[in-house]
């Protein structure tokens, strides 16, 4: 089982808010290459979805053990799902340079697909996408967890579309991730072709969270930065990066990602991002707060013209986007995130990494 401190598999699990009844939503798991698989299936279970199949073209024990334990059926290819006129949605964490073509064959079946970040690695696969979307009609939607699947950070995105703290006018994220052994890593892991990149991979999350909180629809990147300072073994992998945007309405955001969160640290990663409106601003400590000696998460600051304030988040707020997006799919509607905003997170995190200088 995955703990606190294992961040490739750390897959939250909040209080059910089912939105449908059982196994009026069929979904299917189609690739379990990254461990937020269970993330996602978690999520769409909790919001009363239906795990009906479960396949994986690398490991097959895993695919059926992960079978056997949501009372799904071990699917022995993709087409058996495909071909099955009951599942809406395709869930699928496949290698990051993998995700577009599953995505795009699962769409041409008709199927509705929800990939893990980063939903792509290359500008041409995003045309390939948009265009698919365009001619499927199906979703091609993206688990961005560190907003998504983080309760404060859900609380947020409201208190911001209330109007709590004015105007958003810059946001600041943290996103340091712990490595762990070399070994535990699978080899794509260390592939900068099939990873990404830094940026176009744990940075998605927070250029998301960017045009989230900022109300952006667009951003051109500044500046970005990406080295190895570290790991001289892995030529190919990237420890650090840095990026700086800038809106479309004028906002800003400088992010951090990196992968030295050090092993004293009870948590995966000390995942922050501070929001400065024109009347307030907001802090989130998202995994933990460092040496409370209490196993807190999901604290949100909040300072307006009216108070102070110090929320702990954790159990009280639930994720609803699982369920607005099986909605979306029942009802060709919305409400879970839009396609344009899915994919211009996915634009601008490969941008940003294009544009990168190595230090």
């Amino acid at each position: 089982m995955a703990t606190a401190s294992d961040g490739m598999n750390y897959a939250p699990v909040g209080k059910p808010q089912p939105v449908v009844k059982p196994g009026e939503f069929a979904f299917a798991v189609a690739a379990m290459d990254h461990g937020h698989i269970h993330g996602q299936t978690n999520g769409l279970l909790g919001a009363g979805g239906t795990l009906k199949y479960v396949y994986d073209k690398h490991d097959t024990e895993q695919a059926r053990a992960f079978a056997e334990q949501n009372n799904a059926t071990h699917a022995t290819s993709l087409d058996q799902i495909l071909d099955d006129p009951d599942i809406k949605l395709v869930a699928a964490a496949a290698i990051p340079s993998e995700r577009a073509a599953l995505g795009i064959r699962c769409m041409e079946a008709g199927k509705h697909y929800f990939t893990d970040k980063t939903p792509l690695t290359t500008l041409d696969q995003l045309e390939q996408v948009r265009d698919a979307v365009q001619r499927t009609g199906r979703k091609y939607m993206v688990y961005y967890s560190e907003r998504l699947h983080v309760e404060c950070a859900m609380h947020a995105t409201k208190l911001v579309q209330q109007g709590a703290i004015g105007r958003v006018i810059h946001v600041t994220g943290f996103g340091p991730h712990r490595l762990g052994p070399p070994e535990g890593r699978p080899d794509w892991f260390y592939r900068k072709a099939q990873y990404g990149g830094i940026l176009c991979d744990i940075g998605s999350h927070q250029i998301e969270q960017f045009l989230t909180y900022a109300g952006c629809s667009d951003a051109t990147v500044q500046a970005a930065r990406v080295a190895n300072y570290n790991h001289p073994d892995y030529p190919e992998l990237e420890d650090f990066g840095d990026c700086t945007l800038v809106g479309d309405n004028g906002a800003t955001m400088y992010f951090r990602v990196d992968w030295f969160t050090p092993d004293g640290l009870g948590t995966w990663g000390d995942g922050r991002t501070f929001i400065i409106g024109t009347d307030g601003y907001i802090e989130m400590r998202k995994y933990c707060e460092v040496a409370s000696g209490q196993d807190l998460g999901d604290v949100l600051i909040l300072v307006n013209g009216e108070n102070e304030q110090r929320m702990e988040l954790k159990d009280k707020v639930g994720f609803s986007f699982f369920g607005d997006l099986i909605l979306d799919c029942l009802n060709n509607t919305e409400n879970a995130m839009t396609q344009a905003h899915a994919l211009k997170a996915a634009e601008l995190c490969v941008r940003a990494q294009q544009q990168a200088v190595r230090v």
